[in-house]
């Protein structure tokens, strides 16, 4: 198990291999959007690392950053990473003051697209 620590809420232990934006609504209850469904095609499950930040990202996850310009020290998305060591977020991306209608749909359990690993 994972402990996944998200500021301002709390620590919550993880199943090692959960995918992050899971995690953070189904063990920490928050509402994290994720729009696209966990399908690395939009931004807005953006998270910040305080500590934690896993080394590799996937393919999708870099070329989604890069092509929506987003930046930032530790800023990853949820829905590209593993629980499979401790961690320590920030929310970025919460459904509260965003005008959404819902978070989005249910990502799937395992990380899509299947995942290429590639260096940050």
């Amino acid at each position: 198990m994972a402990k996944l620590t998200v500021e301002g809420v709390g620590e919550f232990q993880v199943p090692d291999g959960k995918r992050l934006v899971n995690a953070l609504v189904d063990e920490a209850g928050t509402d994290q959007l994720h729009a696209c469904g966990g399908h690395s095609r939009c931004t807005t499950c953006r998270v910040q690392f305080v500590e934690g930040e896993p080394e590799q990202i996937t393919a999708a996850e870099k070329e989604t950053l890069q092509a929506r310009e987003v930046s930032g020290e530790g800023v990853r998305l949820s829905c590209q990473i593993k629980c499979d060591h401790d961690m320590t977020v920030r929310l970025i991306s919460r459904l509260e003051g965003s005008g959404r209608k819902d978070q989005g749909g249910q990502p799937a359990d395992q990380i899509e697209p299947p995942p290429e690993w590639v260096s940050k």
